[in-house]
């Protein structure tokens, strides 16, 4: 299967890059689905395709072709927000328990508990 352009866009230097740039920008919500992205591709079990779908969704956030529509609060990150949620549905069935923990735990490390008091699933 041939790369596209974002999937070929994609390293996780580029990926910390970003996020240590914009995560606060992003917000929670984009960064979640980054993380569990991230750590769904590092499972064993992950297929190719899987893999590749991840990378072209991680490879998309990273790209800068939105660049000055990534610093507006709440509306910039909409569209990669958009491709984020499409990539974990269709790869949901490698977000495990183990993915899901990790994401957790680097959410807390970079945002703190929740403000709204919920315990997690």
């Amino acid at each position: 299967m041939a790369e596209n352009e974002f999937e070929a866009a994609y390293s996780e230097e580029g990926l910390r890059d970003k996020l240590t740039r914009y995560a606060k920008s992003a917000g929670r919500e984009v960064v979640e689905k980054v993380l569990l992205l991230y750590y769904a591709a590092q499972e064993e079990k992950a297929p190719a395709w899987a893999k590749a779908t991840i990378a072209g969704a991680l490879g998309y956030f990273i790209v800068p072709l939105d660049a000055i529509a990534d610093i507006t609060p709440a509306v910039g990150y909409s569209d990669d927000l958009g491709v984020l949620v499409l990539a974990v549905a269709a790869v949901a069935a490698y977000i495990n328990d183990n993915v899901r923990a990790r994401t957790a735990q680097k959410m807390r490390d970079w945002f703190g508990e929740e403000e709204s008091g919920d315990d997690p699933p």
